[in-house]
């Protein structure tokens, strides 16, 4: 089963405590703390996880902006996501996109993947590729072919849709991607016009409901975490929580 939650950096502004408070107003039940404003060091890390504690709330993943394959110091974001008590890191596949990357950094970045999953499960923690544009993992056959290239127990990968991408191609991409899915990153965002505009969760429920209920009948579990909500309104949280919770209490 998905466990409903929110991306911190949906709120860059706003303080731990704020998002707390913020959370309270929703069913919402795990964070997903980011690594370059809201846990930057051990100590908020600690900090963080007793209020976490406290408020009976979750922590689904450490949300790092460590690129694998870049010569990055991967040891100080491993003891943050130990000492918030996260079960996964969640990573970036290189910084070059699929068409860019020849075999050289495509294996730089599975050797570095390697090195860093096997550096996590020592403390009890995964890896999770973060499935975004301008990585390796911009498209579903490229992500496949660096989950294998990079093979190793504790890898996973977290999905999301891309933008602009039709229900169907996304059903076909968790099928393909299923045996590695972690966490999911939920969001309604369209491409009008050459931009991308944010909308409402609740819009879409119906596409959103048949990616959950997909991964529900694999039986697969993890966190499904809202992100970057329209005009960065936390009231507009309140709102796209309630219609994940909807989803999820289907299920």
């Amino acid at each position: 089963m998905y466990t409903p939650g929110l991306v911190s950096v949906t709120f860059r502004k706003f303080s731990v405590d704020e998002i707390l408070a913020l959370m309270k107003r929703t069913e919402l039940q795990a964070i997903e703390w980011g690594g370059d404003v809201h846990v930057p060091d051990v100590q908020t890390a600690m900090e963080v996880k007793k209020k976490m504690e406290a408020s009976g709330l979750v922590v689904s993943s450490y949300g790092s902006y460590y690129r694998c394959g870049e010569g990055q110091d991967f040891a100080s974001v491993l003891k943050c996501a130990a000492a918030l008590g996260a079960p996964t890191i969640r990573v970036w596949a290189g910084d070059q996109g699929s068409l860019e990357a020849d075999a050289a950094y495509r294996e730089k970045v599975a050797s570095d993947t390697r090195m860093i999953t096997a550096m996590a499960m020592s403390e009890g923690v995964s890896i999770s590729y973060e499935f975004h544009g301008g990585t390796l993992t911009d498209t579903t056959k490229s992500a496949q072919t660096l989950l294998q290239e990079a093979a190793t127990e504790g890898l996973y990968t977290y999905w999301q849709p891309p933008v602009g991408s039709r229900v169907e191609g996304n059903m076909e991409t968790i099928d393909l991607l299923l045996p590695l899915i972690s966490n999911v990153h939920c969001f309604e965002w369209k491409a009008l016009n050459g931009e991308i505009v944010r909308r409402p969760f609740a819009e879409g429920v119906e596409h959103w409901s048949a990616y959950i209920q997909k991964l529900h009948d694999a039986g697969k579990s993890g966190h499904a975490l809202l992100e970057f909500v329209k005009d960065d309104n936390p009231e507009q949280l309140i709102e796209d929580a309630a219609a994940l919770c909807r989803i999820l209490g289907g299920k």
